[in-house]
């Protein structure tokens, strides 16, 4: 006889994954939500299986904050080998190019600054991105023809860290959108000796850093302590300005009318998130003066 089910529960806050490499994201939060018997879950921001490190996972209230992790900056660590380019530009995919040519430290730290800024970026084939309703890697898979268009994307910082003659280490600051596999295969064409990625680690998500993070065997191996791991719903949040509101001012916010906000301190226009009593009320807009709120949060305050 099957044992019943478990009654799941209501649980608010994020888990900074440190998600090791071979583990898809959805298997992540499925796993995790698992281990707290979490009503609902989610994650900011796809982690390649390939890739290791930082996957910020939302339980609960948490989930309505994802989309400000999401469009916060992202730091890699990744090691680009040369001499070969791959259909999916890591070492899962098939060889499409090949070169006998290795660059040297000067030629490639000579080459970083056009790969910084604001760059036309052309997404891998094998990626999450839409064609016509299905996503870039199922269409790849079934041996379709996939053409992505440029897009622009924000390279704050790419350093080189590590090099030799095979391989070269590098870290990455940058925005929404951008794929660590095309800076990669780019930088190989550009250098002429093409190049794949073979190791790749997520370093910072917005808020959250390395700093913040639990491995998953830790929260597999004692799941009775992985409460202490709860970063708070306003965790999520902390990037943008904050609002400490009264109990009245919180109690509109909550039923989705606006609040204005005097004195010198109030925000100027633009996203904000208000609190009161230390919890979370809602999250919005400045407009002329007034806190409009976006999403309301049912926590108790």
């Amino acid at each position: 006889m099957n044992a019943p089910r478990r009654h799941r529960v209501d649980v608010n806050g994020w888990i900074v994954l440190d998600k090791p490499v071979g583990m898809t994201s959805t298997h992540a939060v499925s796993a995790v939500r698992r281990i707290f018997n979490a009503k609902k879950a989610g994650h900011a921001g796809t982690l390649d299986p390939l890739a290791s490190g930082i996957l910020p996972l939302a339980f609960g209230e948490a989930t309505k904050t994802v989309p400000y992790v999401v469009d916060g900056e992202k730091a890699y660590t990744f090691t680009v080998k040369w001499g070969v380019e791959t259909d999916t530009d890591d070492s899962e995919g098939r060889a499409v190019g090949t070169s006998e040519g290795r660059p040297t430290i000067a030629e490639i730290e000579a080459a970083l600054p056009l790969f910084m800024g604001t760059v036309m970026q052309v997404p891998p084939r094998y990626s999450a991105i839409k064609v016509d309703g299905e996503r870039a890697y199922d269409l790849a898979r079934d041996g379709e023809a996939v053409e992505l268009k440029a897009r622009p994307v924000e390279i704050e910082a790419l350093r080189l860290v590590a090099h030799d003659d095979a391989t070269a280490t590098f870290e990455a600051e940058c925005g929404k959108g951008t794929y660590v596999r095309a800076i990669a295969r780019d930088l190989g064409r550009h250098l002429g000796c093409m190049g794949h990625v073979v190791a790749l680690r997520r370093t910072r998500v917005g808020p959250f850093s390395l700093a913040d993070a639990v491995p998953f065997a830790d929260l597999e191996g004692a799941p009775e302590k992985a409460q202490e791991f709860l970063v708070s719903v306003e965790g999520g949040l902390v990037e943008l300005p904050c609002v400490v509101l009264n109990r009245d001012a919180a109690t509109r916010l909550r039923r989705g009318q606006s609040v204005i906000l005097r004195g010198r301190d109030a925000p100027a226009e633009g996203a904000v998130y208000g609190t009161c009593g230390g919890v979370v009320i809602a999250v919005g807009q400045v407009e002329k003066g007034e806190f409009v709120p976006v999403r309301v949060f049912n926590l108790p305050f």
